[in-house]
């Protein structure tokens, strides 16, 4: 059996040994390049290591080269605006990336830390520079910067398609319908990335006779789209058969059942009527925010609050009728504008209210400019969907 105690003693001669013979060898054969130049950049010193990584000879570097010289031009232009500047005032740099030139032209990326030492009078004596091969993260850092690259474009391509996809699930243009000015306005959560449910449309029912509807189906996504065109085209095929308001939202009601979505609507149904040179407005809600009449710088939400859409067997919907005077103001929207936050506060009712009185009567587009305010409270970016529909009585038809 071994003696522990001589096995030992060798192990000691053998590290001593290491340790005074190959100091040097240390230094040549490091893991890492080892340059000395003088403080105006003469290489006066280098180590196998770095000679064996760029093919240079001690003899061509020796006395013969400076360290800028074996830099490509953007390194030298940086070298001296840079890095020998950070040298001279701080006595060190440390992780600069460079490429260093070989004799054959060929580059090798790396991370240069380099420290200057100084004599007891303080002038410079020597700069002491080490060399890490970084072909390796480069290399990394490349793919890297290509996957960020990728991504991006992925992510671009992804808000072009939710875009247009969101175009398709609202009307191109709100018809035109006289002696009514009809206008809409829409923004859609955060980026425009995510699909969502918001839907507005307005669908001719009979001579005289409109329905205007503005929905929001719950969550976004896909399942969200798809149910938001869903609900859109049952209100298409369904509204010219349809008793009123509330009849078509029991027809969209049956309609999402049977689908056996998970998703539900909130939607209000606005029926017009022109009959006799005035306008009839009859309101029916499901689960939605109750639309607003103005009327000479009066507010009223009109309409009865009725359970949301695609969630109940018998939903009990209830109608609301108003006659209109020339200038009446109706403003039907989502909850994505008074659920819009800032610092944890809500838009809110009366900001919606106010941000009606100081634009109704304008000659800008009133539903663009409440939506406006909205998105504006929330610093530019809405939160959630956000639509606006309005609709003003002509006063020239009376």
């Amino acid at each position: 059996m071994a003696d522990p105690r001589r096995s030992e003693a060798a192990l000691e001669a053998f590290y001593a040994a290491l340790l005074s013979d190959d100091a040097e060898a240390l230094y040549e054969r490091a893991p890492c390049g080892y340059l000395s130049t003088t403080p105006d950049g003469t290489i006066v010193k280098v180590n196998g290591t770095f000679l064996t990584w760029t093919g240079w000879t001690a003899e061509e570097l020796v006395g013969r080269k400076h360290f800028v010289d074996l830099l490509t031009g953007g390194g030298r232009i940086y070298h001296e605006t840079h890095y020998a500047t950070t040298l001279q005032m701080h006595g060190t740099v440390r992780e600069v990336a460079l490429d260093i030139v070989a004799p054959d032209g060929r580059r090798l990326p790396a991370l240069v830390n380099s420290v200057l030492e100084r004599t007891d009078d303080g002038e410079p004596l020597v700069v002491r520079t080490v060399v890490f091969d970084a072909t390796d993260r480069r290399a990394y850092e490349h793919e890297l910067l290509l996957a960020k690259q990728r991504a991006e474009d992925a992510e671009a391509k992804a808000v072009e398609v939710a875009r247009a996809l969101q175009r398709t699930l609202l009307p191109p243009a709100l018809p035109t319908i006289p002696g009514l000015v009809l206008e809409a306005a829409f923004q859609p959560a955060g980026e425009g990335a995510d699909l969502g449910g918001d839907f507005y449309d307005a669908v001719p029912v009979g001579d005289g006779e409109w329905l205007v509807v503005v929905g929001d189906v719950c969550g976004k996504g896909p399942e969200a789209a798809a149910v938001s065109a869903l609900a859109r085209h049952s209100l298409w095929a369904a509204a010219a058969r349809s008793e009123g308001p509330c009849d078509l939202l029991a027809t969209i009601n049956t309609v999402l059942l049977q689908h056996h979505t998970d998703r539900y609507v909130t939607v209000i149904a606005l029926g017009l009527r022109h009959q006799d040179d005035r306008w009839t407005a009859t309101v029916c809600a499901g689960g939605h925010p109750l639309p607003l009449l103005v009327r000479d710088g009066a507010i009223t939400a009109i309409g009865h609050y009725g359970s949301v859409v695609g969630l109940f067997e018998d939903p009990g919907y209830h109608e609301e009728s108003h006659d209109l005077e020339a200038g009446d103001v109706l403003v039907l929207y989502t909850d994505g504008i008074t659920e819009g936050r800032r610092d944890g506060e809500q838009f809110g009712d009366a900001r919606l209210e106010d941000a009606v009185r100081q634009h109704v009567g304008r000659d800008a587009p009133l539903a663009d400019a409440i939506l406006a305010e909205a998105i504006d409270y929330q610093g530019g970016r809405s939160g959630d969907d956000a639509a606006v529909v309005t609709l003003t009585i002509d006063p020239a038809i009376y």
